[in-house]
């Protein structure tokens, strides 16, 4: 009983400088643009005038192909009321009105991630990626739902046709859902592969490490589950008060216990 009390407290309790610096130090390559690239975020306004053109389905689209170093956070009223959605990238700030549409917001993201449009043949090429990247969005929203449905098989093969499109944006979250599509057919390998591509991509993704625990536990390799569970927690504290993040903790506490009480 003391054995698993331990094991609970230092994983739904604490968060250690252990998890903290190999979450920081991880072996896996951080992306060109995670790395090397300015932090940005983008403010959707989400008041009422804003909400009523649409702002809530643009929030959606850019939270769904941002890179790691882009966060998208809805925002009050940015004194632009009439001529919404609107939206501010930071730092700067940009202001960006009328951004209503799919392709508007994510012709946003391409220029945020360095998207020519300088030029025809440039502005050619950036129409090209916003509509990859859509495409790659709409693939992923498909293959959620078909992970809903249990149709694991289906969702692996529409996330790989996501991954083929070199999306410029929300790659580290089709290789997160792969690698879950993957684990559920068997292919444990597989999934490891893609979790960790993940982390290289977005090396502070909580839910990444957890699929890469979620791996480790198929493998047997309790003591890393247990590190990757670890640094989650630690990346992400509100985590603890999830279900499924609990059920995870009590199914390692089971086998984690009789080799504490050997």
């Amino acid at each position: 009983m003391m054995a698993t009390t331990n094991i609970s407290a230092s994983l739904l309790l604490v968060s250690t400088t252990r998890t903290r610096k190999q979450a920081y130090s991880t072996t896996a390559k951080a992306s060109p643009s995670s790395s090397s690239s300015e932090k940005v975020e983008i403010r959707v306004c989400t008041d009422k005038p804003c909400r009523k053109q649409g702002s809530s389905d643009t929030l959606q689209v850019l939270s769904g192909i941002a890179p790691p170093f882009v966060t998208v956070n809805s925002c009050g009223c940015l004194a632009r009321c009439g001529s919404g959605p609107n939206i501010v990238v930071l730092p700067g700030p940009t202001f960006v009105s009328h951004c209503g549409t799919p392709t508007k917001a994510a012709g946003v993201m391409s220029v945020v991630c360095g998207g020519g449009v300088e030029d025809n043949a440039a502005g050619e090429a950036a129409a090209s990626s916003v509509s990859r990247c859509l495409e790659a969005l709409a693939l992923r929203k498909r293959a959620e739902d078909e992970m809903g449905r249990g149709d694991f098989s289906l969702a692996y093969s529409l996330l790989s046709q996501a991954v083929d499109l070199k999306p410029f944006g929300g790659l580290h979250i089709i290789y997160k859902d792969r690698s879950a599509a993957r684990l559920a057919v068997g292919d444990v390998n597989g999934a490891l592969e893609d979790a960790k591509q993940a982390l290289a991509l977005a090396r502070y993704y909580p839910e990444a490490y957890i699929c890469e625990g979620d791996v480790f536990m198929v493998m047997e390799q309790f003591d890393a589950a247990e590190e990757s569970y670890s640094i989650a927690l630690d990346l992400d504290p509100s985590i603890r008060r999830s279900k499924s993040f609990k059920a995870r903790i009590a199914k390692l506490q089971e086998k984690l216990a009789p080799a504490d009480l050997a």
